[in-house]
C-alpha cells in the first residue's frame, strides 16, 4: 500500500472516498505486513463515528439491489450520508466473484453522498465477508450515517449479520402461503422489520395480502424485550415505484429511536464488540496452528487417518488437542 495508516486516518476522517476505498482494501489484503498497517489504521480510528448499521437480506430476485438504490437516493436527497457494504457470493472452487452490485445499482454509486462497496464473502458462513465488521468502522469513521450490508441469501446462517448491525430487515417477494411456509423460524426471529417488495402492479394486491400473512406469523413469535409494541412488523414497499420508502425509513427511526432511549442500543454495541475481540481471536488461534509445520504435520497425518477409516473424528480430535496442551 503506497498510503500510511496515518495517511488513510486523516483522509477517512475528512471523509474522501478515495481514502475510505484504499483503507477497506487495506484491511481486506491477506498480506502480513498489510494486516499490521490495517490494525493501526482501525486502532487510530477507534470511536470515529456513529452510524446507524442496518442489515438486509432476503430471497435472490427480490429485489435487494433496485430497493438499496431507491432507498440510498431518498436518503441521500435528505442530506444523508449513505454507505452500502454489499458482500458477494464467493466461488468455493476458484475464489472469484462478480462485484456486480455497483453495476446494479448505477445512480446510488454516483451519488457524492454515497459509497457503494461490493467485498467478496471468501466462502464465510451465510456470505459475510470477515471484513465487513472492520469495514462499518472506517465507514463510520468517515462520517456516514446509515451503513447498509446487503448479505447473500436467506438462511440461518445470518445470524452472523445480527452481530454486526442495529437492525436487521428482511426483504421479501410477493407470494402465497407456500412461500410462508418455506421462510426459516430462525430468520423470522431475526427480522426487525420484514418488508414486502414489488407492491406494485398486478402484484400490488398480493403483496397486500402477503404482508397480512406475515404480520400474522410475527404475532406468534415469542416476544423480544428490545422490541416496542407493535415490533417486529411486516411493511408493503415498492423499491420501483418508490412507494413505502419514507414509511419505511420512519419506522427504523422509531425501533432505534425508542432501543436507543431504553439502552437496547448501547448493550448491544457493547455485546458485538467483545463477540468481535473473540472471534478476532479464535481466528488467530486458527491461523497459527495452521501455520505452524509440526502441527501442520501432525494434522495432515491424523487426517489421512481418520479418511481411511482407522481413527473416529472425535478420537484424532482428542489426540490432537492433547499435543497441544
Amino acid at each position: 500500500m503506497r498510503n500510511t495508516a496515518d495517511d488513510l486516518a486523516r483522509g477517512i476522517l475528512a471523509g474522501e472516498r478515495r481514502a475510505l476505498a484504499r483503507g477497506i482494501t487495506l484491511i481486506e489484503s491477506q498480506r502480513p505486513d498489510h494486516r499490521a498497517e490495517a490494525l493501526r489504521l482501525l486502532d487510530l480510528l477507534a470511536g470515529g463515528g456513529h452510524a446507524l448499521r442496518v442489515g438486509l437480506s432476503g430471497t435472490p430476485g427480490v429485489g435487494k439491489s433496485t430497493f438499496i438504490e431507491s432507498f440510498g437516493l431518498m436518503l441521500t436527497g435528505q442530506g444523508k450520508k449513505v454507505a452500502v457494504l454489499a458482500v458477494d457470493p464467493s466461488s468455493a472452487r476458484s475464489g472469484g466473484s462478480i462485484l456486480g452490485d455497483k453495476t446494479r445499482m448505477d445512480l446510488l454509486s454516483r451519488d457524492p453522498k454515497a459509497f457503494i462497496r461490493p467485498s467478496p464473502s471468501q466462502a464465510h458462513l451465510g456470505g459475510v465477508a470477515r471484513r465487513t465488521r472492520e469495514a462499518i468502522l472506517l465507514c463510520e469513521a468517515a462520517g456516514f450515517d446509515l451503513i447498509l450490508i446487503e448479505t447473500v441469501g436467506v438462511g440461518q446462517s445470518e445470524t452472523l449479520v445480527a452481530d454486526m448491525v442495529d437492525l436487521f430487515v428482511l426483504l421479501m417477494a410477493p407470494a402465497g402461503g407456500d412461500e410462508l411456509q418455506g421462510v426459516k423460524r430462525g430468520i423470522m426471529e431475526m427480522a426487525d422489520i420484514l418488508l414486502v417488495n414489488k407492491a406494485d402492479g398486478d402484484l400490488k394486491m398480493t403483496a397486500l395480502r402477503t404482508v397480512a400473512d406475515y404480520a400474522g406469523a410475527l404475532r406468534l413469535l415469542r416476544k423480544r424485550p428490545q422490541d416496542p409494541e407493535g415490533f417486529p412488523k411486516a411493511m408493503a414497499v415498492s423499491a420501483l415505484e418508490e412507494v413505502g420508502l419514507e414509511t419505511a425509513w420512519d419506522e427504523i427511526r422509531a425501533l432505534a429511536g425508542w432501543r436507543e432511549a431504553e439502552g437496547h442500543f448501547a448493550a448491544r454495541r457493547a455485546e458485538q464488540a467483545r463477540h468481535w475481540f473473540e472471534a478476532e481471536v479464535r481466528e488467530g488461534l486458527l491461523a497459527r496452528l495452521r501455520n505452524d509445520p509440526v502441527i501442520r504435520e501432525r494434522m495432515a497425518a491424523l487426517g489421512d487417518e481418520v479418511a481411511a477409516g482407522g481413527t473416529a473424528p472425535a478420537v484424532a480430535a482428542a489426540a490432537m488437542l492433547e499435543i497441544l496442551r
